[in-house]
């Protein structure tokens, strides 16, 4: 049977820049192999030893998720899609249904609507599915936003034009000018401010009607409970995953709505994960994706870049959902995961289920409190048990940028290796560096001098320290540095004239 496989864009640097893959298969399991006999490098980031499935992998068939079929034993048909979706990233039809945070409100607990809100609104009054009813519902209503940057500005921007009476914002940022090509609740005046500031004085221009709360806080295990309790529904707009997957687990132990977008390079995620929704059946994040990645393997938006609109099509589609629930109407996005490419201007649907051994939302859910999300997500303890060996990574030897100028100007014989992409590589580089993009690095280990000490450099940090330890897996006898900070630390400490990008 011949069938297609898609490539999200995240795997797609183990796959040669594909992204489908048309291959013959009678299941799902032989179309994987297939596919990774093809890509061998596409295996370990598929699989753990063995044949199983890593947990932040999901795979679905057509529409279906195969965890709810045969799994990987599924067979296929003549002309079925295979999708592969890596974590990167029913409905409600009355007001009853909505939950704890909003619950049915009667017209007389309604606030009412000034002339001047009835002729800023008239849009919206004039039609059936909102009415003065739903507009007053509207603004009674409480949104919380996790992040001002790409998502939160036109979910803000959206939620506040279209009267959500109160609004709360969490960030503890500052605008960057790199922030502007996107985040368009921010401007060029604002560079420096912190988001919240700058995203309340958007907001408040927008609708001077709306209560705006402003937390400049990074949301953690101590405060999300109490800032989520004030609130009717949650909007996700981080962009990591243990601030994710907080959100995720707080959402389920208060009972609130989750409006989650996640997006990547052109590929966006929505969804509404509500586990309180539908009887108790709709399905939260865990029950998509049980653990996250282990880090570096999805670059984030730093490092591998974003299509400025992308957040902007993403968000308003956040900000329509958070919409819907309000007004009690419509059929959101519970228990349905939606794709966007926006390169290839595709949409694509697919369906979630509760997952009975979820640990924060399942039948015998072992997540009562908020937990440890950076150790959870291998950022800090030991996170060998996914993958990620932190004895590997402290053995990692380093160099600050200051230090490698120091040693350079001393007449040092260092070679400089910057594993970047080209693109990145004509935007900035350090003199005298040679480019060998990451997923090149040990197939041309032979360009390296071992004699002579290296120094490998990216972006940030991230890939290079991954690059170390594919060359010291590979046997590479050389002395190896990773730079610290990368070429952005090069520009902050010795050359201004070099672009951060």
């Amino acid at each position: 049977m011949r069938v297609t496989i898609k490539i999200p864009t995240a795997l797609r640097q183990f796959t040669d820049g594909h992204s489908e893959s048309q291959l013959e298969a009678r299941t799902v399991a032989q179309a994987l192999a297939q596919l990774t006999i093809t890509y061998p490098e596409l295996r370990p980031h598929l699989y753990r030893d063995g044949n199983e499935l890593r947990n932040f992998i999901n795979v679905y068939l057509n529409t279906e998720d195969i965890r709810h079929q045969q799994r990987l034993d599924t067979p296929v048909k003549e002309g079925d899609v295979v999708t592969i979706v890596p974590s990167i990233a029913g409905g409600a039809t009355t007001l009853e249904e909505i939950g704890s945070g909003l619950r049915a409100r009667g017209n007389n607990e309604l606030p009412s609507l000034n002339n001047e809100e009835i002729s800023r609104y008239s849009r919206h009054l004039i039609m059936p599915e909102v009415g003065m009813a739903g507009q007053r519902r509207l603004k009674a209503a409480s949104v919380l936003m996790v992040g001002t940057g790409g998502l939160g500005a036109p979910v803000g921007m959206y939620l506040a034009a279209a009267g959500v009476g109160h609004m709360g914002i969490v960030d503890f940022d500052v605008v960057d000018a790199s922030n502007l090509q996107r985040q368009i609740i921010h401007g060029t005046k604002d560079v420096g401010r912190p988001k919240i500031e700058s995203a309340r004085d958007r907001l408040h221009n927008i609708n001077p009607h709306i209560q705006i709360d402003t937390f400049n806080a990074r949301l953690t295990s101590y405060n999300a409970l109490q800032l989520f309790r004030e609130y009717d529904i949650i909007v996700d707009g981080t962009d990591n995953f243990p601030t994710r997957y907080l959100v995720n687990d707080a959402c389920v132990l208060t009972g609130k709505p989750n409006v989650y977008g996640s997006i990547f390079r052109f590929e966006g995620q929505a969804s509404v994960f509500w586990a309180a929704a539908k009887d108790g059946r709709g399905a939260c994040y865990r029950c998509l994706y049980a653990e996250p990645p282990p880090p570096g393997l999805v670059p984030s938006c730093a490092e591998g870049g974003v299509l400025g609109v992308l957040p902007g099509i993403v968000g308003a589609i956040q900000a329509n959902e958070t919409i819907k629930l309000i007004l009690g109407d419509g059929d959101a996005l519970t228990n349905r995961l939606l794709l966007f490419d926006a390169w290839k201007m595709e949409f694509r649907e697919l369906k979630l289920r509760k997952d009975p051994a979820c640990p924060v939302c399942g039948e015998r859910a072992t997540i009562k409190q908020l937990i440890d999300y950076e150790e959870f997500c291998g950022l800090r303890g030991s996170g060998t048990e996914r993958g990620f060996d932190k004895t590997r990574e402290t053995a990692i030897e380093e160099l600050t940028a200051t230090e490698l100028k120091q040693r350079l100007d001393l007449g040092d014989d260092l070679q400089i290796i910057d594993v970047r992409e080209p693109n990145e590589y004509e935007i900035a580089r350090i003199p005298n560096s040679k480019l060998i993009p990451l997923k090149e690095i040990v197939s041309r280990a032979a360009e390296l001098d071992p004699a002579r000490q290296t120094v490998i450099h990216c972006k940030g940090g991230v890939r290079s320290a991954k690059a170390i330890e594919a060359l010291k897996q590979a046997g590479y006898a050389g002395n190896l540095l990773n730079l610290k900070g990368g070429i952005t630390a090069w520009s902050d400490e010795v050359d201004p004239g070099v672009p951060k990008y």
